[in-house]
């Protein structure tokens, strides 16, 4: 964000320039876009959302023209955040079997607006994209993503703060212990956390459903009562639910699993590419075998 609001910083020298890519890759329901969201609003920069149904046309030479307003419009609206989300699809690998010929024109066109002989150097455009996969992006592509970080599962104190925010403006029993919910959360990503949460809140009134069917059926007149209150007044009481308690979360835990396998194949593979081209990664090769 700090090219974006204070472009004084970056005039003088070669060196000190703008990021003018940056790559938020990880598992699924981490915040990416989400992080996105919070980047351009903290930034104070004009927000352009790119999909594959904005720039792709019928119509042939339609595509490159897209890309081409795509950018001007950009420039002319700096500072600008161009977000791409699920940019492996848009901006994959070239030599991929059986890719269209549109599709290569668009990347082509894309590279040479972004980092190449037509775009300015003055211009303060980032493009901000965000994938699951980014072992299928082209390395052209890669090489234009100055930053690239991985955005991962997170760790206990993180899911302990992610419940503490989620659950802030409901009514909570006291007896919650957050420490508990986090440890056993282990490999929940921020959505599924939310989404134990929303499963836990159904609790309270599915018990209110029941009482309520009970009571009408064990008393008629209660409910011929009822039906008279509410034609007489439109003034409905508030519907009292009961505090979601910590009993609630652990059945709640029973029903909503993790979405992605913390130890898999395509974790074990996000781990590997943070290794060799992401920030913060080791940057150690394996040395083949028949070289020992």
């Amino acid at each position: 964000m700090l090219p974006l609001r204070r472009p004084d910083l970056f005039k003088g020298g070669g060196l000190l320039k703008p990021c003018r890519g940056i790559l938020l890759f990880g598992p699924p329901g981490t915040g990416k876009t989400m992080l996105a969201k919070a980047i351009a609003n903290d930034a104070g920069a004009s927000f352009i959302n790119v999909s594959m149904s904005t720039i792709t046309s019928k119509w042939f030479g339609e595509d490159e023209k897209n890309v081409r307003a795509l950018f001007s419009l950009a420039a002319k609206v700096a500072p600008t955040i161009i977000f791409v989300d699920e940019v492996d699809s848009m901006l994959g690998q070239r030599a991929r079997c059986g890719e269209h010929e549109a599709m290569r024109k668009i990347k082509n066109e894309f590279m040479s607006h972004w980092d190449g002989i037509l775009s300015k150097s003055g211009e303060r455009i980032l493009v901000l994209a965000a994938t699951n996969r980014p072992f299928d992006l082209d390395e052209a592509i890669i090489r234009r993503f100055e930053r690239r970080i991985m955005v991962g599962l997170p760790t206990q104190d993180s899911r302990e703060l992610i419940l503490r925010t989620v659950l802030s403006k409901e009514k909570v029993d006291k007896d919650i212990e957050y420490k508990e919910l986090a440890t056993m959360t282990e490999g929940y990503s921020g959505s599924d956390l939310k989404n134990l949460c929303v499963t836990a809140a159904y609790r309270p009134v599915r018990e209110l459903l029941k009482k309520e069917r009970l009571k009408e059926m064990g008393d008629s007149e209660s409910r011929v009562d009822a039906s008279e209150a509410k034609t007489e007044g439109d003034k409905e009481a508030a519907v009292d639910l009961r505090p979601l308690t910590m009993e609630d979360l652990r059945q709640a835990k029973n029903q909503v699993a993790a979405s992605f396998a913390a130890e898999g194949a395509v974790m074990n593979e996000l781990k590997q590419w943070n290794d060799l081209y992401g920030e913060g990664g080791s940057r150690k090769k394996e040395q083949l075998t028949y070289f020992l």
